[in-house]
């Protein structure tokens, strides 16, 4: 286990996020880690080459969120972290964007997935939106799961022949169903609310859905998010 010798305990303001890197390659390990160490409420708490390393160590090991991937290891990497750190946001960075590599991701529990060929904006804006507590996938991981069931010719649809959806509206889409908020979508996506809005409901209305809870409800029916994991989905819904 390679510990970072940044000092956490000193500080008597508001506590940056404890972060820990599990990743086989060390050069991940290590990019991901000077990426952050730019962050001022990002501290790298340490970073291991396997999830066994974090195991034999989480006695002393007390991680706000963990980064890991499955490419070595699959979905067991994420279940196994979650029984050793319950209390433990993790977000998947992975090199696979087959749908059902994220599928298995979600199910295992992790918070978030994120392709490594995405850009510091997008793991920084992962991080964060998973801290919010909102679950978040990349842009790629959205298309990817959204364009199955949309797509699919053999899928049950609300209607019988909806009007094709634009690429945008497939991401938004995918936010709703994970949760968010027209705002927070709007600082996603650099869009006034407004904005979005209107593209909400423009895909409302092609999808013959009367609100935002029918909407959710269409992602769910529909496979985008396992009904257990759609923590404000459900509310939204009354569950």
């Amino acid at each position: 286990m390679n510990a970072q010798s940044s000092d956490l305990a000193g500080s008597t303001e508001c506590e940056p996020t404890r972060v820990l890197i599990v990743d086989s390659h060390t050069i991940v390990r290590e990019g991901v880690s000077v990426l952050l160490a730019f962050e001022d409420d990002l501290a790298v708490l340490g970073h291991a080459a396997s999830v066994a390393e974090c195991v034999r160590d989480a006695a002393y090991l007390a991680p706000d969120l963990i980064i890991t991937e499955i490419d070595v290891g699959g979905p067991d990497n994420v279940e196994e972290l979650r029984r050793a750190f319950p209390a433990s946001l993790v977000l998947v960075l992975s090199l696979l964007d087959s749908e059902e590599a994220i599928r298995a991701a979600l199910a295992a529990g992790a918070h978030g997935y994120v392709l490594k060929e995405s850009g510091r904006k997008e793991l920084l804006n992962a991080i964060r939106t998973v801290l919010e507590g909102t679950r978040f996938l990349c842009e790629r991981a959205s298309a990817r799961i959204v364009s199955r069931f949309l797509d699919d010719g053999s899928a049950a649809r609300p209607t019988a022949a909806p009007s094709p959806i634009t690429r945008s509206e497939r991401e938004i889409l995918a936010m709703v169903a994970r949760g968010m908020s027209n705002k927070h979508i709007a600082r996603m996506r650099e869009r006034s609310v407004r904005t979005i809005e209107k593209q909400r409901a423009m895909l409302m209305r092609k999808l013959g859905l009367r609100n935002a809870a029918d909407l959710t409800r269409f992602a769910l029916e529909h496979g985008l998010i396992p009904a257990e994991q759609a923590d404000r989905s459900a509310q939204a819904l009354g569950a």
